[in-house]
């Protein structure tokens, strides 16, 4: 069922966009960055806006079928030993978050481990272990597609609970790239060989690989994809409809949202179909390396913030782009008026 979305503040946007013609400094001098003091007082409701103090991100991990035939640089085993890295704090998202007053945590919705020894939280929301290998077979059931669903509806709600004023979705899952891309074809109609790209760092025969299950998967789920939930059920995974249903709960509760690479992108592509007008709350934290995140972002009209060629996931370039939105806000806020100075 789709959900309402509210526009932000239109007003609040006009006396910004006011406020930053009127700042002492030249036409368009702040480039990006006032563009981003704009967004950012349309979200609040507020001119000058804030810089964003409480920022939550959640990382939503999970294994995928998809891994077993060829499509990653890496093993499957990956996936539950980086989640063991997020609780321990070593991740390379957990150190970007230290540096820039990020909250972040892990949950467990899809990885095909016990996580024995692991915080009871993280796997507290478990919808399966794995998910299906998209070629053959679907993802999920469509009852695990829907409560993955609810699931990350409620961790955003969580998440506003505890005070987020910006929320971030990280990734975490061996071989989630191929769904993702397959996601955005379904979503825009493309064939594979638009949308797939080197994921972890496959050489040409993965890339061919993987292009394969992205054509073989789209073909087996058909005009299914025209509805969201069959289409994250037929290609998705549980991680990737938590994601997608954070992604929506925020726009719904009129929470802005820094969207990280290829997953959080292809997610919010599927929320903006579950929830129409959500991506007016999305900022695109940085630019990944893979193809179907710019088409992605291209038919959701935002452009990134940051363009440093990476590809890591796990949030890591919505969290690099934080200090860029405090900076607009700054900026807004603090730089005198022409009119003052004269």
């Amino acid at each position: 069922m789709k959900v309402t979305v509210s526009a932000p503040d239109a007003a609040a946007r006009a006396a910004a966009e006011e406020r930053l013609a009127a700042l002492a400094t030249p036409a368009g001098a702040l480039g990006r960055l006032g563009d981003l003091g704009v967004w950012l007082a349309a979200v609040q409701g507020v001119v000058p806006p804030r810089p964003p103090a409480a920022v939550r991100a959640v990382v939503f991990a999970g294994d995928h079928g998809v891994a077993a035939h060829g499509v990653s640089a890496y093993p499957a085993a990956v996936t539950p030993a980086m989640v063991r890295s997020f609780a321990a704090g070593t991740a390379g998202v957990c150190a970007l978050a230290r540096q820039h007053d990020v909250h972040l945590r892990v949950l467990d919705l899809g990885v095909d481990d016990d996580l024995d020894g692991i915080d009871p939280a993280v796997r507290a929301h478990k919808v399966r272990r794995g998910s299906g290998a998209i070629h053959v077979e679907d993802a999920l059931e469509r009852a695990e597609t829907e409560q993955a669903l609810a699931t990350g509806a409620a961790v955003a709600d969580e998440e506003i609970a505890a005070g987020a004023d910006l929320l971030i979705g990280g990734d975490m899952g061996i071989g989630n790239t191929t769904p993702t891309a397959a996601l955005v074809a379904a979503a825009l109609g493309l064939p594979a060989e638009d949308v797939v790209g080197r994921g972890t760092g496959v050489d040409d025969e993965g890339l061919d690989r993987k292009t394969d299950v992205v054509r073989a998967a789209l073909q087996r789920a058909g005009d299914r994809v025209d509805d969201p939930v069959e289409r994250l059920t037929a290609l998705g995974s549980a991680d990737l409809a938590a994601t997608v249903g954070f992604l929506a709960r925020a726009a719904e509760r009129g929470v802005p949202v820094v969207l990280d690479g290829l997953i959080s992108v292809a997610c919010a592509l599927t929320a903006e179909d579950l929830a129409p007008g959500a991506t007016q709350w999305f900022v695109a934290g940085h630019r990944s390396t893979e193809p179907a995140q710019s088409l992605a972002l291209e038919k959701l009209g935002l452009e990134p913030l940051v363009d440093a060629r990476m590809r890591l996931g796990e949030g890591s370039g919505a969290v690099a782009a934080v200090p860029l939105l405090r900076s607009a806000a700054l900026l807004l806020a603090e730089t005198a008026l022409l009119s003052d100075l004269l």
